[in-house]
């Protein structure tokens, strides 16, 4: 057989894409310049990692304004579009799908749409602007391909407000008030159920129902606090901040980036909800006979009730231990408490249903127990999607015996708080009532509940029960 003729040097170099002998190489393609600007790029970014990573929007969303390098007015568009988005998402596709002649997208087309339904319906931005930078968005992320659709449809969504588009696509509110309210508040239905029942349960109206619904669509402000004998809270007023005159620790931040407040850097004041505040002063300030000089915070992760405990028990000279099962968040819970060394015990990594200490061994135990959320969903806009009603028939068993192990912890005569960032029945009131069917040694003292329509915080429950 014939050995193959080799191929000259120039008709290799052909073969390999470089320029033959004697001709102009020609210079390699530059990246096209981005036509979508930073802050609809970093919502996007948000947005894939929500979705792909399972990540948190209130965690990937700084890191995006970072790498985007968004600061002011861009970060907080940059923070409305996403945040906004996510929170919606269940009305905005609704609305994508009766724009479509066939309901089925991929997952990053839909993102795009979402993204510019928002803009064109709920923020002030020019529509011809809302489609340009859609399609732009859609042609730089995903290719030409969808380029048409995306500009078709929000085109279609630009025909009426949102309310007519509500009106369109959502259940009749007298012949299905909870499908109604599922659609036109974009919650998922049994979310919708739940909340009605905390209503109730709780002895409120369910006429304020829609009102809750709404609040939890509210970006919220941020809110700060001042933690006692590290920061007066006079120094955070200096510097803009404003007291809520609800928490003698809580004051609003409207001042934007938190970098140029030392207090903050330094952890002597910290980033909490006020609705958080309240519940670790309803432990410190139950009133206690005898030794006051051990709590324990039971589930600590990341760490803001355990150092607004550690900084009031500093000034009683008690000591505070911080108990989570991650270590990761223990890790969280060690940096949020760096500034009050003095009001700790330490901070362990174990799991809170085989606890580490023997029984009796504290004066004040917090039990702030895993749960589903309900009522922090304006702060995590991404967990009305992610949760189920099963997930709350699992938590609750969690919940009975975290509070089992917190009565045991506790010393007779002591004080134990049982607290959720979830005002549904099954995860507070019924929690409760069923672990203390069980024992003749506990009393309950007192039920708070607070509301974001009313309290103007996330719905945290609290429970104060004494060892007898």
């Amino acid at each position: 057989m014939a050995e193959p003729r080799r191929r000259g040097a120039g008709q290799q170099r052909r073969r390999q894409g470089a320029p033959a002998r004697g001709a102009t190489a020609k210079p390699a393609p530059q990246p096209r310049e981005s036509k979508v600007d930073p802050a609809r790029r970093a919502a996007w970014e948000v947005l894939k990692a929500v979705r792909v990573d399972d990540a948190y929007a209130n965690l990937a969303l700084p890191q995006a304004l970072a790498t985007f390098e968004l600061s002011g007015r861009d970060a907080a568009f940059a923070t409305e579009l996403t945040a906004g988005t996510i929170r919606s998402q269940g009305l905005y596709d609704a609305i994508i799908d009766a724009c479509l002649d066939k309901p089925k997208l991929e997952a990053k087309v839909r993102d795009v749409l979402r993204l510019g339904v928002h803009q064109v319906l709920a923020m002030r931005v020019p529509d011809h602007a809302a489609i340009d930078s859609s399609v732009e968005l859609a042609r730089e992320r995903i290719g030409t391909g969808p380029t048409g659709l995306v500009n078709a449809v929000l085109r279609k969504v630009m025909s009426q407000d949102l309310a007519a588009w509500i009106n369109q696509v959502a259940p009749p509110l007298k012949k299905d008030p909870n499908g109604h309210l599922a659609v036109a508040t974009s919650h998922p239905r049994w979310m919708v159920e739940e909340l009605r029942g905390a209503l109730y349960g709780h002895g409120l109206s369910t006429d304020a129902l829609p009102d809750l619904l709404a609040a939890d669509n509210v970006s919220p402000r941020v809110t700060l606090v001042a933690r006692p004998g590290l920061v007066e809270v006079e120094e955070l007023v200096e510097a803009g901040a404003e007291p809520t005159g609800r928490s003698p620790y809580a004051l609003t931040w409207t001042g934007g980036d938190l970098s140029s407040l030392p207090a903050v850097a330094q952890g002597r004041a910290g980033i909490q909800d006020e609705g958080s505040q309240r519940v670790a002063l309803t432990l410190a300030e139950a009133e206690l006979t005898g030794r006051d000089e051990r709590w324990l915070d039971l589930c600590a992760g990341p760490g803001g009730k355990t150092a607004l405990l550690a900084a009031i028990a500093a000034t009683r000279g008690a000591k505070v231990l911080g108990n989570e099962r991650q270590h990761h968040r223990s890790q969280l819970v060690s940096r949020g408490v760096r500034a009050v060394p003095g009001g700790m015990l330490g901070v362990v990594t174990a799991d809170g249903l085989n606890p580490a200490w023997a029984p009796g061994t504290f004066d004040r135990v917090l039990v702030d127990a895993p749960c589903t959320g309900l009522g922090a969903l304006r702060r995590r806009p991404e967990s009305r999607w992610r949760r189920t009603k099963a997930d709350m028939d699992d938590l609750v068993e969690l919940q009975k015996g975290l509070l089992a192990t917190a009565l045991d912890a506790a010393r007779v005569g002591g004080v134990v708080v049982y607290a959720t960032c979830s005002p549904a029945i099954p995860e507070t009131l019924d929690v409760v009532d069923a672990v203390l069917a069980t024992r003749t040694d506990v009393t309950r003292e007192e039920v708070t509940q607070l509301w974001p329509h009313t309290d103007g915080c996330d719905a945290m429950f609290s429970a104060v029960l004494r060892k007898q």
